[in-house]
């Protein structure tokens, strides 16, 4: 029996760092062979051309579907979901996969989960459920996605009772974990020594690692709201504190924060440093090294990994903005507003806390403890692509009891 063929479809660095454990474990199953579809940010200079990092990592890319931002606006992004569609389609003809994957809710799964369901390609998404309120357009087309999707792995126990209460039927829905963390609890991060040489850092220093993305329903106000960031930054590298800034997602408002990126690290500041793009492997490696109780280290920005990825590193983390309100969090995550001086003393006094450390380092982790790609690669394999598959159902049936819809 031949395997079943896996379209996995990846938009950005974020998003492909996210999807290593499901690609490999896709790889490694014996009834599975996947076709890796690249596209978004992957494919442009400006942010990194970060399709070299998965070559690097030993995958084949078997399509390469445009979906570009040819204006930094909200109809830039409208029409590179269109070109995204058009494309996709194309590629969906040349590849036929048996099922397709796409993840969480960037602009370019968005256009790949559509071409995927209308074209009757059974299609997974991962990360549905999950809230984001706060002003970007990620929770519209996150749930969007999830209804025209076939299949769902969410993350965490609280989506899945979402994508049930939005009427999905139970057996469709798989409660798999996060997938990064399978990468973190197998430790495949860059050691501290790999850390150190690579961006020149003193480990007896506070190091910062900062991204802050495009809030994209206020993409107008990019630049006013780092800003504020940019401030305090510049005030904790002047007393000693090590920044590692990387750029921002290609959304709508995004070129706007580089410009400013740029004229901030251009300053001559001691101590700062701008990257378009570090990689999974150092990213991580960076955060990890929160895990020596020794060591000052805050992850700052209004980044989803700020969320998510730091509980499992012990990391502290200054969630900046309303990008990531609603989000699921662990007890490492400070809250501040776009204000220098909130910001100042957030980071400052998460660096300085010794105390507040060992509560992050003792903090739950919400979003599971590995094997996500795992779990996800038997429900490929095995999930029957069949006429109930593609059938989908909405199982509220919008009775009124008691004044309550049901």
């Amino acid at each position: 029996m031949s395997a079943r063929v896996v379209g996995v479809f990846t938009g950005n660095r974020a998003e492909y760092g996210l999807q290593l454990p499901i690609l490999r474990a896709i790889d490694e199953h014996p009834e599975l062979d996947y076709r890796l579809i690249v596209s978004g940010s992957h494919l442009d200079d400006d942010f990194g051309g970060t399709v070299s990092e998965i070559k690097a990592d030993g995958f084949a890319v078997h399509a390469e579907v445009k979906a570009e931002m040819d204006e930094d606006s909200l109809h830039g992004t409208a029409r590179a979901i269109g070109s995204g569609i058009l494309s996709m389609n194309e590629t969906l003809k040349q590849l036929k996969p048996e099922i397709l994957v796409v993840y969480a809710d960037r602009f370019e799964g968005f256009a790949a989960i559509i071409a995927g369901t209308q074209t009757n390609t059974p299609t997974a998404h991962v990360e549905g459920g999950d809230l984001t309120e706060g002003g970007a357009l990620d929770d519209s087309v996150r749930h969007a996605m999830s209804k025209l999707a076939h299949l769902h792995f969410t993350t965490n126990q609280q989506a899945t009772n979402r994508l049930l209460a939005m009427g999905e039927e139970r057996w469709r829905v798989h409660t798999v974990g996060y997938p990064a963390i399978d990468l973190i609890a197998q430790r495949q991060y860059a050691s501290a020594a790999e850390v150190v040489a690579r961006f020149d850092l003193d480990l007896e220093r506070p190091i910062i690692v900062f991204t802050q993305h495009s809030v994209t329903t206020q993409f107008a106000a990019a630049e006013r709201q780092i800003a504020p960031s940019l401030a305090a930054l510049g005030k904790l590298a002047e007393e000693g504190a090590q920044v590692i800034a990387t750029y921002p997602n290609n959304d709508a408002g995004g070129r706007r924060i580089v410009k400013a990126l740029e004229d901030f690290a251009d300053g001559g500041r001691r101590g700062v440093q701008l990257h378009r793009s570090v990689g999974r492997h150092f990213y991580h490696g960076l955060l990890a090294l929160a895990l020596d109780p020794a060591a000052a280290v805050v992850c700052a920005g209004n980044s989803s990994s700020g969320i998510k990825e730091t509980p499992a590193f012990r990391c502290p983390a200054v969630n900046i903005g309303s990008r990531q309100q609603g989000r699921l969090r662990a007890g490492n995550v400070i809250d501040a507003d776009y204000d220098a001086e909130q910001i100042y003393r957030a980071i400052g006094g998460a660096l300085a806390d010794g105390e507040f450390r060992a509560r992050c380092r003792a903090a739950d982790n919400p979003y599971g403890v590995g094997e996500a790609g795992r779990k996800i690669s038997d429900v490929l394999a095995t999930v029957d692509l069949d006429d109930r598959l593609l059938r989908t159902k909405m199982t509220l049936r919008g009775e009124e009891r008691d004044g309550w819809f049901r």
